[in-house]
C-alpha cells in the first residue's frame, strides 16, 4: 500500500534531476522518506537521491519499491503549477500506480523490479572540496559550454578554476577562495569532465544557495546540493575524462 502526496515543484525537481541520469528508476519508499539510486547506461553518470519523508504532504505507506519510466511521471506533473498537488497511489492487489493532479488520473503500471537493481555507491576520499552558490557555478558551466563539450576544474589552495579550450577560442572563470563559500586543498590538482552531463543537471542547482564540489587529480567529480529546506539531497558522481582517451 502506498499513499503519499507531494508539491508539483517538489516532484518536479525529482522528475527532472534524475531525467538528467536515466529515463528509468526504482523509487524506493520506505518509513522515513523515498530513496533513488541510478547509473547511466554507459556508466559515466550517477545520482544518489535521498528524500525526507517530512518533504511530503501525505506519507501513508507500506515499504514499496516502484520501478517506473521517468517519462510518465514527468509528462503528467508539467501539467501542474508550483503548488498543486501531486498524489500517488499504489496497491499490491491492482498492481497499478495512480498518479492523481487535479481532475486528471493517471494510471501507469510499473515497471519489473528484478531487472532495476540499484548501482554500488562509489566510496570515494576525494582530496579537494569547493563549495559555491549554484548560480555561480551554473553561469560558469554555461560560459564553458559556448566554446567546448570537456571543461577542466582546476584547483589550488587559493583558488577554484573553471577553464575550457575550444578549436579557436577559450573560456576561463577563476573563483579566488574569499569568494567562495569554502575551499579545502593540500596539492593543487586538475580534472576534466563532459559537460554534455554537467549542463542538464546545472538547470537543477541553478537556485540552489550552495553545491558542494569534490575533485582531485584525474578523479571522479562528486556534487552534492540540497532543496526543500534540506529535506531533499542530491549527490552526483561524474567519471573524469583522461586526456590521453579522448
Amino acid at each position: 500500500m502506498l499513499n503519499v502526496t507531494a508539491r508539483q515543484d517538489l516532484m518536479s525537481k525529482i522528475i527532472e534531476t534524475l531525467s538528467v541520469v536515466v529515463e528509468d528508476a526504482r523509487f524506493d519508499f520506505g518509513e522515513n522518506g523515498l530513496q533513488v539510486r541510478v547509473v547511466d547506461p554507459s556508466h559515466v553518470a550517477m545520482i544518489q537521491m535521498d528524500i525526507d519523508a517530512a518533504a511530503f504532504d501525505t506519507w501513508e505507506l507500506d515499504q514499496t519499491s516502484l520501478g517506473l519510466e521517468i517519462r510518465k511521471i514527468k509528462e503528467l506533473v508539467s501539467l501542474g503549477g508550483p503548488t498543486d498537488l501531486i498524489e500517488m497511489a499504489y496497491g499490491d492487489d491492482t498492481g497499478v500506480l495512480t498518479v492523481n493532479l487535479g481532475k486528471i488520473d493517471r494510471n501507469i503500471r510499473p515497471l519489473d523490479n528484478s531487472t532495476m537493481q540499484p548501482p554500488t555507491l562509489p566510496a570515494l576520499e576525494l582530496p579537494c572540496k569547493v563549495s559555491l552558490s549554484g548560480a555561480d557555478f551554473t553561469q560558469a558551466l554555461r560560459a564553458a559550454r559556448q566554446v567546448g563539450d570537456l571543461v577542466n576544474f582546476s584547483i589550488d589552495q587559493n583558488s577554484f578554476t573553471v577553464h575550457v579550450q575550444g578549436p579557436t577560442d577559450s573560456v576561463t572563470v577563476a573563483f579566488d577562495k574569499e569568494e567562495l563559500h569554502n575551499l579545502e586543498c593540500e596539492n593543487p590538482a586538475r580534472s576534466q569532465y563532459s559537460l554534455t552531463y554537467l549542463i542538464p543537471l546545472s538547470k537543477i542547482f541553478g537556485n540552489i544557495e550552495t553545491v558542494d564540489i569534490g575533485f582531485g587529480e584525474n578523479y571522479p567529480l562528486s556534487m552534492t546540493f540540497n532543496f526543500h529546506d534540506g529535506a531533499a539531497e542530491i549527490q552526483y558522481f561524474l567519471a573524469p575524462r583522461v586526456e590521453n582517451d579522448i
